[in-house]
């Protein structure tokens, strides 16, 4: 029996360590930080009340949960809510990031958020309303952050 020499094993053990260590490991604060950045961006577009800039935070799959609402499927049914929305004179939001995590392997991230809407009652007055909000999110290929998952809950009348 003929066993390999030493330099073979050499370069084969080095060959898998190469490959086991192909990846580098992810700056989860850093990314965490980027996502956070991305909800800010997100509610300044809809602050400014522009549908496309909005919209495209959304991945195409996303759901959006709201209680008392019915769960929204796909950016098609989002514009529509969206664009409903933003008919509505009274109709103002904003959020602000409270806390990130991301995963190890960094493409999926969730947020806690601190949201603030107003919209128009059924008398037509306007009616402002906080949540506390919870986002997924999943990176792209091309390194940005798009939402999966976004469920908002009230924290009171206002």
């Amino acid at each position: 029996m003929k066993y390999p020499t030493f330099p073979k094993l050499l370069l084969l053990a080095g060959c898998l360590l190469a490959l086991g260590c192909g990846e580098e490991p992810v700056d989860r604060e850093a990314e965490a930080e980027r996502l956070m950045q991305a909800s800010r961006d997100w509610s300044a577009a809809a602050q400014a009340r522009d549908v496309e800039k909005t919209l495209d935070y959304w991945a195409e799959d996303a759901v959006v949960i709201t209680a008392g609402q019915p769960e929204l499927r796909g950016r098609q049914a989002i514009r529509g809510m969206i664009e409903g929305s933003f008919a509505d004179p009274n109709f103002a939001i904003s959020w602000e990031p409270v806390s990130a995590e991301v995963s190890e392997s960094g493409d999926l991230g969730y947020l806690i958020e601190d949201s603030r809407m107003t919209m128009a009652d059924s008398t037509g007055s306007p009616l402002e309303q906080e949540f506390r909000s919870v986002t997924i999110w999943k990176r792209q290929a091309d390194g940005s952050w798009k939402n999966v998952v976004d469920v908002m809950s009230p924290l009171g009348e206002g």
